[in-house]
């Protein structure tokens, strides 16, 4: 049974718009001013108040056009686009917080492994040992198109990409040894030379020399969170991540992909109590079950009223246009995809109708007061063996922040189950905590 268990964060449709459409806004310049980071801002406030311990921002590169085969849709919601840069929000998240983990979304397919390693880098020293790394393969081909490619590669193929550029860059950030920085004034010596080392990697996608031009971050090598459902996801996962997401939506399904990550990152000899595995979840509070249920009926109700929104959402998951099937048909078996697998096949055989309106569709909804919140994760927990919860609400406003940190998160805190202060100064310390 866990005493413990982590929170996080996942700030989902980026660095975007999110309280335009909210029964709570906010005023008329957090709406024209949505670029930003005040809402940002007061969400990692929140979260460090509630000792979470990171926050990812989520990121993608393109204007979608997979729905209809037009960007309209997409961009009549704000709906993937448009989206800021993650890096760039981290500079203002940082000096606003002293303990909760940043962890912006950067694309294996789009950066060079050196130029993605020197941006960790940077920020892990300028935010002194707080930076994540959430390490994705893009899957769209739109992305894609926008950097000089006519699709993206392969599915798994991706993940071959994506297991030689995290060697690489992993080596980048370990290539000045821990005391290679002297700052010896007497005698004129900044760094050692020799405990500075070039990688000299020639592999089969990527040839860096190294090293990189900057002394080893507080970290060194910074957490890697990933998110890879798929089997050849999960076996990237197993190798390379310090905290692992899933969005299993039942107790079984949470049990068995914890069970195959562990045994996964077992066999490449590493230590399964090492990498901490959180559930995706979408929490509905309120101070009744009656007003928590009401909330979450609203929502069906406005999904109902933009199956397009919905819809679209999964068309730019699976590079398939959801509009070309009928609303109240199942989808067929064998539908296969380029894109999102282990999404596609948790839809295949429902109809696109419940899909649009039957949840939030990602992870796992739990609906009531703080106390039977709690009491729910609580149960989650200790059923599965979990390591905590990844928590989201892709376009929420201040009164859900408030809702979350200062609602449910006390009552988890009153019951022992998440921390109440924080340990250590860096981001895998903390981690690795419980």
């Amino acid at each position: 049974m866990k005493d413990h268990f982590h929170l996080a964060w996942f700030l989902s449709q980026g660095y975007g718009p999110k309280t335009w459409r909210s029964a709570w806004p906010g005023s008329d310049s957090d709406l024209r001013r949505w670029m930003m980071p005040d809402l940002f801002i007061d969400l990692a406030k929140g979260l460090e108040r509630g000792g979470f311990d990171y926050m990812i921002i989520e990121d993608s590169s393109m204007v979608p056009y997979t729905y209809k085969g037009s960007h309209d849709t997409y961009l009549k919601y704000a709906a993937s686009t448009p989206k800021l840069d993650p890096a760039v929000l981290v500079s203002y998240l940082a000096p606003v917080t002293k303990h909760l983990g940043l962890v912006p979304t950067l694309s294996t397919s789009e950066y060079p492994p050196y130029l993605l390693a020197r941006l960790v880098n940077t920020l892990d020293h300028v935010t002194e040992g707080r930076i994540g790394w959430n390490c994705v393969t893009s899957s769209n081909d739109g992305a894609a198109e926008n950097y000089g490619h006519d699709a993206q590669r392969p599915h798994n193929e991706r993940y071959d990409v994506a297991d030689e550029f995290t060697d690489v860059v992993t080596r980048l950030w370990e290539a000045w040894e821990p005391d290679a920085v002297v700052l010896d004034r007497e005698n004129h010596l900044f760094a050692d030379g020799a405990k500075v080392h070039a990688i000299n990697h020639e592999g089969k996608y990527f040839k860096v020399r190294g090293p990189l031009n900057a002394p080893r971050s507080p970290q060194g090598r910074v957490p890697i969170c990933q998110a890879g459902g798929s089997p050849r996801g999960q076996a990237f996962a197993a190798r390379w991540a310090d905290t692992i997401i899933t969005n299993a939506i039942t107790v079984e399904a949470m049990k068995a992909f914890r069970a195959e990550v562990r045994r996964l990152a077992a066999s490449y000899g590493r230590d399964p109590d090492s990498i901490k595995v959180l559930y995706l979840t979408y929490p509905i509070v309120d101070v009744t079950e009656e007003a928590a249920r009401e909330r979450r009926r609203l929502l069906a109700e406005e999904d109902g009223r933009h199956l397009d929104l919905n819809l679209s959402g999964l068309s730019r998951l699976t590079n398939i246009d959801f509009a070309q099937f009928d609303l109240d048909q199942p989808l067929p078996e064998g539908l296969t995809t380029n894109g999102h697998q282990s999404s596609l096949a948790n839809w295949i055989g429902k109809t696109p109708r419940s899909l649009a309106t039957g949840s939030r569709r990602q992870g796992f909804e739990v609906v009531g007061t703080p106390d039977s919140v709690a009491s729910r994760m609580q149960d989650i927990v200790q059923e599965t063996g979990g390591d905590g919860f990844l928590i989201f609400n892709t376009y929420f406003d201040r009164r859900y922040v408030m809702e979350i940190c200062d609602g449910l998160v006390p009552e988890l805190q009153r019951r022992g189950l998440t921390r109440k202060a924080y340990a250590h100064k860096l981001l895998r310390d903390n981690l690795l905590e419980f």
